[in-house]
C-alpha cells in the first residue's frame, strides 16, 4: 500500500458526506431523546457501526487495501473494550452496593440529621469534586446520583439541579487529577504534564465549580426532603462493608495496574471484579439462608449507557478515519493555542470529551512556548467543557441512564447558562494563573 494510500481523506467523497449526515442525524435523536422517546443508546449505536459498515462498502467499491481498515477496527474495539469493562465493573459494584443498603443508609443519615434541599445539594457537590480525583469522575457521579435519587425520588426541582450540580463537581473534581478522567490520564500518559502540574489546575476547577454550584443552588427548593420520624433506620447489610472495601481496591488496583504493571486499567477493575465474586461466593458458604447473586447485580446495570458509549465511540473514531478531526493542526497554526483550546471545550460538550481529547493528542498540535501550560488549559477545557452538555461526559451519560426521565438533555439545558458561566470563570482564573508566573 503506498504512503498516498495510507493517509486517505475521505471527507469529500459519498461515504464521508453520507458518514457525516449519519453521525449529525444521530446526534439529533440524541439530544431529542425526550421528543421522541427514544433511547440515547439506539441512534448512537446506528452510527457508530453504521459509518464503518458505509467506510467497508466504499473500500470494497473501489478495491482499496481492506487491510489498514481492518487495523484501524481493531485498535478501536481495544480502546472501548477498555472503557466498556472499566464502566461495566464500576456500575456492578454500585449495583451490589444498592442490593447491600449503602445508599439507603447513606440517604438515611443524611435525611435524619434533618439536612435541607439545599444542604444536601453542597453536601453532595463537595462529595462529587473531592471524591472525583481518586475514583473518578464517571464513578463519582454514578454513586452520588444513586444517593440523591434515594433521598428524593419525586421533587425534580432537587434533583435536576443537584445532578447538574453533581456532574459539574466530578468533572472539575477530574481535571485537576491524572485519576479523575479519561481524558487526563491521557494527558498525563503521553507525557504532556507531570503528576505536580496537574494541581496547577485545582483553583480553576473548584473556583468554576462553585460559581457554578452558587447559581444552581438559587433553584433549588426550599424546605426539607420527606422524613417519617418512625422510619426504620436503614442499615448495611451483611457483606455492604466489604463491599465498599473491595471496590475501593478495585479502584487502587486498576491504577496499579495502568502505571506500574504496564496493564489496562480495566485489567485491574476486572481482577476487582473476580474478589468481588469470590467474596460472594465465600459469603454464601458462611452466612445464613440468605444467599447473594453476584451476576443478578450484573443484569441491573445500565447496559444502555455501555452501549451509548460503545456506539459514540465507534462513529467519532470512524470520522476520525474519514479524515474530519485531522484539522486541529490547522486550526491551532491559524488562531493560536489558546484560543482552540478554549473550543475544544465546547467541543468536547457536543462529541464527547474522550475522542476530542484522543483526536488532539493524535494531531500533536503546536502548543507554542508554553506547552505545559497549554496542555494544562485543553485538559481543563475539555473536563469541564464536556459538562456543558448532558452527554459530553462520561459523567453526563452515566447520571442521565441512573436518573432516567428526570435528568435528560432538556432538563439540563435549562441551566447550561449556569455551567457556562463556571467554565469562562475557570478559563479566567487559568488565565490569572498564566499571567501572574510569566509575566507578573
Amino acid at each position: 500500500m503506498t504512503e498516498a494510500a495510507a493517509h486517505l481523506d475521505l471527507t469529500t467523497t459519498w461515504v464521508g458526506i453520507l458518514s457525516l449526515i449519519l453521525f449529525v442525524a444521530a446526534y439529533y435523536f440524541i439530544a431529542a431523546e425526550d421528543k421522541f422517546q427514544i433511547n440515547k443508546a439506539k441512534p448512537a449505536l446506528l452510527a457508530g457501526t453504521g459509518i464503518f459498515m458505509l467506510i467497508g462498502v466504499y473500500y470494497a467499491m473501489n478495491g482499496l487495501d481492506g487491510h489498514r481498515l481492518e487495523h484501524e477496527v481493531e485498535l478501536l474495539i481495544y480502546e472501548i473494550a477498555g472503557i466498556f469493562f472499566f464502566l461495566m465493573v464500576a456500575m456492578t459494584y454500585i449495583e451490589a452496593m444498592i442490593d447491600r443498603g449503602v445508599f439507603s443508609a447513606l440517604r438515611y443519615n443524611l435525611v435524619s440529621k434533618g439536612y435541607s434541599y439545599k444542604k444536601l445539594f453542597w453536601v453532595t457537590g463537595l462529595l462529587a469534586f473531592f471524591i472525583s480525583p481518586v475514583a473518578d469522575n464517571l464513578t463519582t457521579a454514578l454513586i452520588l446520583s444513586t444517593v440523591l435519587i434515594t433521598i428524593d425520588k419525586e421533587n425534580k426541582a432537587f434533583l435536576v439541579p443537584g445532578a447538574i450540580n453533581i456532574v459539574v463537581a466530578a468533572n472539575a473534581g477530574g481535571a485537576w487529577s491524572p485519576f479523575g478522567d479519561i481524558t487526563t490520564l491521557m494527558v498525563w500518559v503521553d507525557g504532556k504534564g507531570a503528576f505536580n502540574e496537574f494541581l496547577y489546575l485545582f483553583p480553576a476547577s473548584i473556583l468554576g465549580w462553585y460559581v457554578t454550584a452558587f447559581l444552581l443552588s438559587r433553584f433549588v427548593p426550599e424546605g426539607k426532603p420527606p422524613f417519617n420520624a418512625e422510619e426504620k433506620k436503614a442499615v448495611i447489610l451483611e457483606g455492604g462493608k466489604q463491599i465498599i472495601g473491595l471496590f475501593a481496591l478495585t479502584i487502587v488496583l486498576a491504577v496499579v495496574s495502568h502505571q506500574v504493571l504496564h496493564l489496562p486499567a480495566m485489567w485491574g477493575m476486572m481482577f476487582g471484579l473476580a474478589l468481588l465474586k469470590m467474596y460472594v461466593y465465600y459469603i454464601n458458604q458462611n452466612s445464613g439462608p440468605t444467599k447473594l447473586n453476584a451476576f443478578s447485580w450484573i443484569a441491573h446495570i445500565e447496559n444502555d449507557t455501555l452501549l451509548f458509549f460503545f456506539g459514540i465511540l465507534a462513529a467519532v473514531g470512524g470520522l476520525h478515519f474519514l479524515g474530519f478531526l485531522e484539522y486541529f493542526t490547522a486550526l491551532y497554526d491559524k488562531f493560536g493555542p489558546t484560543s482552540v483550546n478554549i473550543g475544544v471545550g465546547f467541543l468536547s460538550s457536543v462529541v464527547d470529551n474522550v475522542p476530542v481529547m484522543s483526536a488532539v493528542l493524535k494531531a500533536e498540535p503546536n502548543m507554542g512556548a508554553f506547552a505545559k501550560e497549554q496542555w494544562m488549559l485543553v485538559t481543563l477545557t475539555a473536563g469541564v467543557g464536556g459538562s456543558l452538555i448532558s452527554f459530553g461526559s462520561a459523567a453526563g451519560v452515566g447520571v442521565m441512564g441512573k436518573l432516567q426521565g428526570i435528568y435528560t438533555f432538556s432538563s439540563h439545558m435549562k441551566y447550561a447558562w449556569t455551567i457556562l458561566v463556571g467554565y469562562i470563570i475557570s478559563i479566567a482564573v487559568w488565565y490569572f494563573q498564566f499571567i501572574v508566573l510569566h509575566i507578573g
